[in-house]
């Protein structure tokens, strides 16, 4: 059965057929809605609201088949933890089509969990609640702190149960994003040295997600991918986000956030914190995030060889000029992003507030504070800059050496404090999905109690303003609530 809700448009279908295979969903025995982001079906003109519930779970967990669309899973391949692999792709999720939002803006409309696909790999194809809610919560509050990333439309149960650890029940995902484009889609291609797949890949990216392009359009290309995950990736950083697994096949060259596995927000500052349960070795650390963009970029660049020169000497030497920015470009951006939440004023250069950053980050890690509410209770500092004392932050060497440098680094910018105030609390959250409180909703949830996760949804929904009588989703977790080990979920 068909049925005409919203328009879909299938550019990515259009491509050759070796860049996607056919998909038709699982069939669930009794789909239920558990969430519909309303606001942003309004946003992209899906024209969704009059629908019942029962249409929407139907929709949403690819019972019911919308028009125009044309399911598929995409292939990719992949550096998972620094293993390359060939062949991964859509194993438990299918592209029901793209859709454009009345500002003219192009859009994946994509489902995860919703079966077996070609690109399986003997895997059920379908998703547990857990991992459901864990994206739907994660990809909510990342957008509403302003970071690039793909969103969530709407979750919908199964009705049946999938089996993993344990028994749970299991759910459907529906995912929004800019494209699924992937650095592990380049290097699909790649590695079956198809030059042709290369060059229509190419193009269909640029197209898409970068016009502009330059007389090269492979190394104007490389340019704009780079600036985009270095923005992203400084911005996760910022906000103490810790991805989890920086796989090449989790990298968006559209630079969003993608693929919220065992992502999780840091509680204790810990620059080298990992949560990942896979991640035994630290690869994808806080702190190695910056170095691991750099090589993930390198291999999307190992893939435009070909395309960038006919000379592959002159190819090379050509994306390893680009390649070599990336270090000062992170480190710059980093050093922006923090200032900020200092209260100092971007682009002001100061030779030594690098420095300052790290005396700053040194202290948190030595007293083992956390890292939000710390930035968060600086601006007290701001009420009386004389006062000796602040009991917000342990009094050490360390503590005053910083405060000192600070405080003399702000008279220099010559703002009113209140300015100032102003301007960190525009940048330092009150709020995040902090690990504790999101397993909390995943636990309630898989037994059929959503009160958890509608409430974290609303409070994330305003992170940077204090809410009354929501302190429990400020504070850090109990020594027996705390969450130190995240996993993917699949």
């Amino acid at each position: 059965m068909e049925i005409e809700y919203m328009t879909f448009d299938n550019t990515y279908h259009k491509l050759p057929d070796r860049f996607y295979k056919e998909v038709t969903a699982e069939r669930f025995s009794k789909p239920e809605l558990l969430a519909f982001n309303e606001n942003l079906s309004d946003d992209l003109g899906l024209n969704l609201g009059s629908q019942s519930d029962i249409e929407l779970a139907n929709f949403f967990s690819g019972q019911t088949l919308l028009k125009g669309s044309h399911p598929i899973a995409l292939p990719y391949a992949g550096h998972q933890f620094g293993h390359f692999v060939p062949q991964l792709g859509d194993g438990r999720a299918m592209l029901l089509g793209e859709i454009v939002n009345p500002d003219s803006k192009r859009f994946d409309i994509q489902l995860k969990g919703s079966g077996q696909t070609f690109f399986s790999r003997n895997g059920d194809g379908k998703s547990a609640i857990g991992p459901v809610i864990r994206e739907y919560i994660l990809s909510e509050a990342m957008y509403h702190l302003g970071v690039p990333t793909t969103r969530a439309l709407a979750a919908v149960a199964t009705g049946d149960l999938v089996y993993r650890e344990e028994t749970v029940p299991g759910a459907v995902f529906t995912r929004i994003a800019s494209s699924h484009i992937r650095i592990g889609t380049f290097q699909y291609f790649a590695a079956k040295d198809d030059l042709d797949g290369l060059k229509t890949l190419l193009d269909y990216s640029i197209q898409r997600h970068y016009p502009e392009s330059g007389t090269n359009p492979a190394i104007s290309f490389l340019q704009k991918v780079i600036q985009a995950q270095v923005s992203l990736v400084s911005n996760w950083m910022s906000l103490g986000f810790i991805h989890g697994v920086m796989n090449t096949d989790n990298m968006s060259i559209s630079g969003e956030t993608i693929d919220y596995g065992p992502c999780a927000f840091m509680d204790q500052f810990n620059a080298h914190q990992v949560y990942s349960f896979i991640d035994r070795d630290g690869r994808y650390s806080y702190m190695n995030q910056g170095p691991i963009l750099q090589w993930n970029l390198s291999r999307l660049a190992d893939c435009l060889i070909p395309l960038a020169h006919s000379d592959k000497k002159k190819a090379i030497e050509m994306l390893n000029s680009e390649l070599a920015t990336i270090s000062d470009l992170f480190r710059n951006e980093w050093i922006e992003r923090m200032k900020r939440k200092l209260g100092l004023v971007s682009g002001q250069a100061h030779e030594n507030d690098e420095k300052l950053i790290t005396s700053w980050l040194d202290y948190l890690e030595k007293e083992e504070l956390d890292f939000t509410l710390s930035f968060r209770k600086l601006e007290n500092l701001l009420v009386d800059n004389d006062n000796p004392s602040d009991s917000s932050f342990k009094q050490t060497t360390e503590f005053d050496t910083f405060k000192t440098a600070w405080t003399n680094r702000l008279k220099d910018q010559d703002l009113e404090l209140a300015i100032v105030k102003e301007k960190m609390n525009g940048v330092n959250p009150i709020y995040i999905p902090r690990n504790h409180q999101v397993e909390r909703a995943i636990q309630q949830a898989i037994v059929g109690d959503l009160s958890v996760f509608n409430e974290m949804n609303q409070v994330l929904k305003n992170p940077y303003v204090y809410q009354p009588n929501l302190d429990f989703y400020r504070v850090t977790p109990l020594p027996e609530e705390e969450v130190t080990t995240t996993f993917c979920g699949t």
